[in-house]
């Protein structure tokens, strides 16, 4: 079975854009038949996610480290919780784990993780696609200081185009599943 692990914020943020699209991308997921693998929490956006992959039907892997489950709540309907002792382990297992991944709206824990894989697979240590669902243009700043470290020689033209780009969950997974 296919699974996309998505990185993403356990606050809800500012915006309601940000609750609609983690609730879009739980219902996409679930309707095409892939697995969710996340972080586990049980706030935010992550429950929006979790909530919607699950009341459609959807397969839910949280992923998550020991000292985050012993102070913090995780979503008790997952279809299965890993427990890793360490934050490198956590995100082994979810590189593992997934076929691709996809960045939503997060603070800087959401941008650490999708980093990490991304640059895991320009050094060849997976092919996986990696994606920005720009929700209300939240990841525009981002996707310009890309642009600027491309012009200025810092990164190649093709690994700066390698990052899927998309505003909904729906086109999101239509690019992803093209690259799986």
């Amino acid at each position: 079975m296919t699974s996309i692990c998505v990185f993403l914020g356990s606050s809800s943020g500012n915006h309601p854009a940000y609750m609609m699209a983690a609730g879009a991308m739980g219902r996409e997921l679930a309707e095409r038949g892939l697995t969710c693998v996340y972080g586990g929490s049980c706030t935010g956006l992550m429950k929006q996610l979790a909530d919607s992959a699950l009341a459609a039907g959807g397969r839910v892997v949280g992923v998550t480290v020991q000292a985050l489950k012993d102070k913090e709540n995780f979503h008790p309907g997952l279809t299965q919780l890993h427990v890793l002792p360490t934050m490198h382990e956590r995100k082994n297992l979810m590189v593992q784990l997934a076929d691709g991944f996809v960045a939503l709206p997060g603070g800087i824990g959401t941008f650490e993780e999708f980093f990490e894989v991304y640059t895991l697979g320009q050094m060849g240590f997976h092919s996986k696609p990696c994606g920005l669902l720009n929700v209300n243009g939240f990841y525009t700043p981002l996707e310009l200081m890309l642009d600027t470290a491309a012009k200025e020689g810092f990164l190649k033209n093709p690994l700066q185009k390698s990052i899927i780009r998309a505003e909904s969950p729906a086109e999101m997974l239509d690019l992803l599943i093209e690259q799986i």
